[in-house]
This record gives structure tokens, C-alpha cells and sequence, in this order.
């Protein structure tokens, strides 16, 4: 008896899963790099640095959790993970989009590598639909 599996994991989304992880690292050591620039050098008021330093760390936990998610729903296939991982994917946009518009002072490198950020998240949240639709279709027992 000779049984055939269709692979429905993406093979793009989890590139942009690879790719967002080291792209996430680079950005983070950024952006505590330009926190510190910002600290000494400008006049920034100390609640609003605690502010954005506490949303930076959430923003770290959010992004391990939805790429963990996002990688694990779509290698193994999974509709909850990968649905999980695209609802983290909003709070983790809003938090790019508060550094790349709202934060105190926006340095145009931080503007750059937000930017980039949401590019990879419009990204991998259309590649997420269609393989969330495709792993729905399938009848998995």
C-alpha cells in the first residue's frame, strides 16, 4: 500500500521566518545601541526612557513567541500555532509602528529599520493567510 503526502508547509514563509530572526536580532542590538546614543546625548526625559526600553523587551518576548509559533504551525502543518503566531503579529506591528513614529525621538536609522520590520511582517502575514488556508483545507486525523 503506497500512501502520498502533500506538504503543505511553505517553504517562502519559513525563509521569512530564518531571514526575520536574524534580521530581529540586528535590529534589537540597534535599538538598544541608539537608546543608549539617545540616553546620553539627548535631552530625553527619563519616564519616556523606561517607557520605551519596557516596550522594547515586550516587543523582544512578542517576537520570540510569534516566530516560534509561526515556525513550529508551519513546519508541522499546524492551524492553532500558525493562527497564534498571526495574532502576535499585531501587537509586534503595532510596537514597529510606535518606533517607527511615536517613540520620543525617532532617529532615521531606527525610521529605516522599522520600516524593514513592517516589510517583513506584511510579508509574512499574507504567506501566513495562504498557508493557514491551505493547512484549514486539509483534512488532518
Amino acid at each position: 500500500v503506497t500512501v502520498c503526502f502533500k506538504h503543505l508547509s511553505s517553504t517562502p514563509l519559513q525563509i521569512l521566518f530564518y531571514l526575520n530572526s536574524w534580521y530581529f536580532a540586528a535590529f534589537y542590538l540597534a535599538e538598544i545601541l541608539m537608546f543608549i546614543y539617545k540616553g546620553i546625548l539627548l535631552p530625553y526625559p527619563s519616564d519616556n526612557l523606561v517607557l520605551d526600553v519596557v516596550l522594547l523587551l515586550l516587543f523582544l518576548a512578542l517576537e520570540i513567541l510569534r516566530l516560534f509559533y509561526g515556525w513550529k504551525g508551519n513546519l508541522c502543518e499546524r492551524s492553532l500555532a500558525s493562527c497564534a503566531s498571526l495574532f502576535i503579529l499585531l501587537p509586534c506591528a503595532a510596537l514597529a509602528v510606535y518606533y517607527l513614529l511615536l517613540q520620543t525621538f525617532v532617529l532615521r536609522l531606527e525610521f529605516i529599520l522599522s520600516a524593514v520590520l513592517l516589510c517583513f511582517y506584511a510579508l509574512e502575514f499574507l504567506l501566513g493567510l495562504l498557508s493557514l488556508s491551505a493547512f484549514s483545507r486539509s483534512k488532518v486525523y
